[in-house]
Formats: C-alpha cells, sequence, structure tokens
C-alpha cells in the first residue's frame, strides 16, 4: 500500500519566506537551522511560562499499530513543556477512508489535522471551503515544515494559489526496474542485462531453453495499465520523453513528449508509441509474453511462484515479499534488479506532484497548534519516533539516515500518512547498496528537469461526459493493444472508430486549458 498510495504510485507554493532559506544543494536541506518546536512555542508566547494544554485528533487512514499508546505517551512527554499538546489519533480502515473523511468533514466535527489526496476528494473538498490556507499559519509556526521540502514541491503543489495542505512525500518520481530471474540468466551463460534489448535477447533464450518458464509478465487489467509491457517501457524513454497527461491517468492515447507544452493524440500523432506497440505484438506473437496475461489478476503472482523470468517492478527495491515468495515456490531460485533508470541529472523530467498530503479543517479550533504540532513532528528525532517507534525497542540507528527495523509487528512505519518529508526519511541498512544510491537521487528535486506543466491543474468539469465516456470504450482495447495480444494496426482503427471524437474533445479542452497557463507565466 506504501508503495502506491505515494504510489504508489506523487510535489505546495513559492513563499516569501523562502528568501532567507536558500537550499544549500543537499536534496532539500535549507542552509538555515529548522526552528525547533520549543522556540516556536517562546515566539508564541513570549510572556507566558507555558502554553495551556490543548488535545488535536488526527484522522488518517490505516490500522492502529498494537504499541501506538507508546509512542503517543513518549511523544505528549516530548511536547508537555514546548508546545503542550495530547494527541487524540483515530485510524480509519483504508477502505473506509472514503466515505468516513466525507462524512467527517460535512458534518463539521471538530477534527485538527485530516488526511487527503488528490486521489481520494482534496480538490472537492477545498472546493467546498472545508480548509483552512495554511500561508501564514506555516510562516509563523510551521518553519521547519516549509524547510523541510524544497521549494519545487511547494510551487507544485498549488491550489488556488495557495497552500490548503502540507504535501507528504520523499521523492520526485518513482523508481523502477524489472525483477529478473538471476539463476535462470546465470544458467544459460547469459552477461548481466544493461540495456532495455538485453533483456528482451534474455527473455528469448527462455523461450528457447526453459520449457515450462513464462519468459515475460506485465499487468493485463486496465487499473494496472501503467504496468502494461508498453506503459512500463515509455518509462525510460529518454529519447522523446513520452509521458501521460493529467486528462487520462495513464493511458498514453493522449501523451506529453519533450517539454513542448502540447498534447499528442496516439490516433493522429503515433511517434514512438506505435513502435512501442508493433514490438509488443511481435513479443506477444513470438512467445515472449504470458499468453493469459489479461485475465491474470495478479501480474507479479507467476513470477513469484517461480514461473516467469520477467516482471515489471514499481520501485528500485525487489522487496522481502518477492524474494521470500519466490525461495518458497522455487528452492534456488535467485532475483535480481534490472533498471534502465539514467541517473544523469536532469535527465529525467519532473512535475513534483505528491500525492498524500495533511490539512487542517476549518472547523478545528486548535489550528495554531496544528500546525505547531506538524513543525514539531518534521523535526528529526521526533519524525524519527512517529515514523519508526521507539529507539532501541522498534528500531534502532544506523548512520544519519539508515536505521534496522527490530520490531514490525508491534509499530511499522506509516509516515507517509503523516510526517514525510524528503530530508528525515531513512533507509533500511541493510537494503542494496545501489537501491539507497537511486533512491536518493529520486528524492534530490535538482536531480530533475522542472516539467513546464509543474503546477498545472487539470479542470474535467467541461468534459467530466466525454471523460467517462472515452474510459469506457478504452476499457475494451487498451489492455490488449498495449501487451501485445491484438494486431495494433486493425485495433487502432475500430479503437478510433469508437473513442475518436470523445479522445479530441478531451485533447483540446486540455490543450485550452494549458495554454492559457504557459500564457499566465510569460
Amino acid at each position: 500500500m506504501k508503495r502506491f498510495v505515494m504510489l504508489s504510485m506523487v510535489f505546495v507554493l513559492a513563499l516569501s519566506i523562502f528568501a532567507g532559506c536558500a537550499k544549500s544543494g543537499d536534496g532539500g536541506k535549507a542552509s538555515q537551522e529548522p526552528t525547533t518546536s520549543s522556540q516556536l512555542a517562546d515566539s508564541t508566547q513570549p510572556t507566558a511560562d507555558k502554553l495551556p494544554q490543548v488535545t488535536l485528533k488526527i484522522m488518517i487512514p490505516g490500522d492502529r499499530p498494537p504499541d501506538m499508546d507508546l509512542i503517543i505517551a513518549e511523544a505528549e512527554k516530548r511536547m508537555k513543556d514546548t508546545i503542550n499538546v495530547k494527541l487524540d489519533i483515530v485510524f480509519v480502515p483504508w477502505s473506509d477512508l472514503a466515505q468516513k473523511t466525507q462524512v467527517t468533514l460535512g458534518s463539521g466535527e471538530n477534527i485538527d489535522l485530516i488526511f487527503d489526496a488528490p486521489w481520494l476528494h482534496i480538490n472537492q473538498m477545498i472546493s467546498n471551503g472545508y480548509y483552512e490556507p495554511l500561508d501564514d499559519l506555516l510562516a509563523q509556526y510551521g518553519k521547519t515544515v516549509l524547510e523541510k521540502r524544497p521549494q519545487q514541491m511547494w510551487d507544485a503543489n498549488k491550489y488556488g494559489g495557495k497552500i490548503m495542505a502540507v504535501p507528504l512525500g520523499v521523492s520526485y518520481m518513482s523508481g523502477n526496474s524489472y525483477m529478473i530471474r538471476k539463476d535462470i540468466r546465470e544458467k544459460l551463460g547469459i552477461e548481466p542485462i544493461k540495456t532495455y534489448d538485453d533483456m528482451i535477447k534474455f527473455a528469448y533464450a527462455v523461450k528457447e531453453k526453459e520449457k515450462g518458464l513464462v519468459p515475460m509478465t506485465a499487468a493485463g487489467s486496465t487499473a494496472q495499465q501503467q504496468y502494461s509491457l508498453v506503459n512500463f517501457r515509455s518509462l525510460n524513454d529518454y529519447q522523446t520523453h513520452i509521458r501521460a497527461t493529467h486528462a487520462l491517468g495513464n493511458s498514453l492515447t493522449l501523451y506529453y513528449k519533450d517539454n513542448d507544452g502540447k498534447v499528442y493524440n496516439l490516433f493522429e500523432d503515433k511517434d514512438q508509441v506505435l513502435t512501442w506497440l508493433n514490438d509488443a505484438r511481435k513479443y506477444y506473437t513470438d512467445g515472449l509474453i504470458y499468453k493469459d496475461i489479461l485475465s491474470a489478476k495478479d501480474f507479479h503472482q507467476l513470477f513469484k511462484s517461480g514461473k516467469a523470468a520477467i516482471t515489471p517492478n514499481g520501485s528500485f527495491g525487489l522487496g522481502d515479499d518477492f524474494i521470500n515468495s519466490l525461495k518458497q515456490n522455487a528452492p534456488g531460485a535467485e532475483v535480481e534488479m534490472v533498471t534502465f533508470f539514467d541517473s544523469t541529472k536532469g535527465a529525467n523530467y519532473a512535475n513534483f506532484k505528491q500525492w498524500n498530503f495533511l490539512a487542517v479543517p476549518k472547523v478545528s479550533k486548535n489550528k495554531e497548534r496544528a500546525v505547531m504540532f506538524m513543525n514539531w513532528a518534521n523535526e528529526k528525532d521526533n519524525y524519527d519516533l512517529l515514523s519508526y517507534g521507539i529507539k532501541g525497542k522498534h528500531w534502532e540507528e544506523v548512520g544519519q539516515d539508515k536505521m534496522k527495523l527490530l520490531d514490525t509487528t508491534n509499530y511499522w512505519g506509516f509516515g507517509y500518512v503523516w510526517v514525510w518529508n524528503p530530508v528525515d526519511e531513512r533507509s533500511e541498512a541493510d537494503g542494496d547498496p545501489t537501491t539507497h544510491a537511486l533512491d536518493m537521487i529520486l528524492r534530490d528535486a535538482d536531480s530533475f528537469t522542472t516539467d513546464i506543466l509543474t503546477g498545472f491543474e487539470f479542470d474535467t468539469s467541461a468534459i467530466q461526459n466525454d471523460i467517462s465516456q472515452y474510459n469506457t470504450i478504452e476499457a475494451k482495447y487498451y489492455p490488449a493493444m498495449f501487451n501485445g495480444v491484438v494486431d495494433p494496426a486493425t485495433t487502432m482503427k475500430k479503437f478510433e472508430g469508437e473513442a475518436g471524437p470523445a479522445l479530441k474533445k478531451i485533447q483540446n479542452e486540455l490543450q485550452k486549458q494549458i495554454d492559457a497557463f504557459l500564457a499566465m507565466k510569460k
């Protein structure tokens, strides 16, 4: 869940106070020391010995860990002589999150901090006036919150030109890789894979010499089409930088390329995408792709069961689940990560958009203290406490930016729903050094070329019916075509005949709004 929620799987404003907080080039850290909660308490109550105690009610998604009360007790102990806050943390099951949070906000129930997201209903809740603008509150009480996130992240996550919620994120794009059966590669005498062509040659070798082993899998469902054969390949397109638009999620029937601010239509401007579609068709007809790809509910399961040699992975890390499942189902099997990610500075585009946020509802009677708590939670020691638990019991420190988990049964990390920032997040000490180095690149805003559409928000109200109509038609054609199951030439004609008019309306509306956005930036 953590991977896909952020997924998961995510980046809100240029504030004048940043003038004195110029970045030092260290991946988002400010050149001055963050303001501590103690200093904030002193500055907000210069004549008082102590702030009056308040209880903050915080609503976040997930399951309550068994040791949560221990963490709350330690946090309240640390806050007692500074911001003097008690915590009432309400956990909402993921399955109930949309309804529960919407009902809570609509009823006017007193909540001081609440999780929201673009994939949930943050735009709707902001439009309904449920959230407090945070510019002034953060400037006065949340300087550490501001300093722990690079300016690009604030600039990119605007809502009507105001900070309406604090973005929660540690990276500016998702890692991407393929999981490869290392033992099979070595058995076939194939050198380590360096390029996409190398990987395809490996797949052909598996097809020829490893009977009963599927060379490649991918996602055959509309819900996971970012993991289709063609979509996933596009993630490492460094020639034209083809990528999905704001209009249709992970669909490449409309796409951007390079950084020209134009919207391209697959039915009219096939470009590199048609080459990928033709390649996918060849791989499928040659038997490289799992023949039942469209009916597989879990495209990773085939790999975990030891029956596939290659599968896409939405991160740079392999994950214990994959490794342990594979070893259990195929004793002696080994897995390795292969990525075609270009780590050269500026090679990747980012719009710095984040997908998780923490907001202060209008109804809160403790808005100042809520922001002071967020500031406290973004101090390193406190961040560690809320993210990993009690040091020495749930985790132990390894250097400045790593840790070793000791007990994930009684307390597990869920920092991504209430504290995440790219400066304080730690990596697991026993992780792969290569994976760690790549993840650090994803956390450095200066590693990326800024997308020309950073900060752009697409208003779908004028074409909502067209989008609904298009999505229904797309589900009939897209998964099959983008995994090579059907001939792209004949399928494209049928697809365009049914969906072309709706797609054109969506393209025109998106382009009109982009043109207006870019004109305002000049």
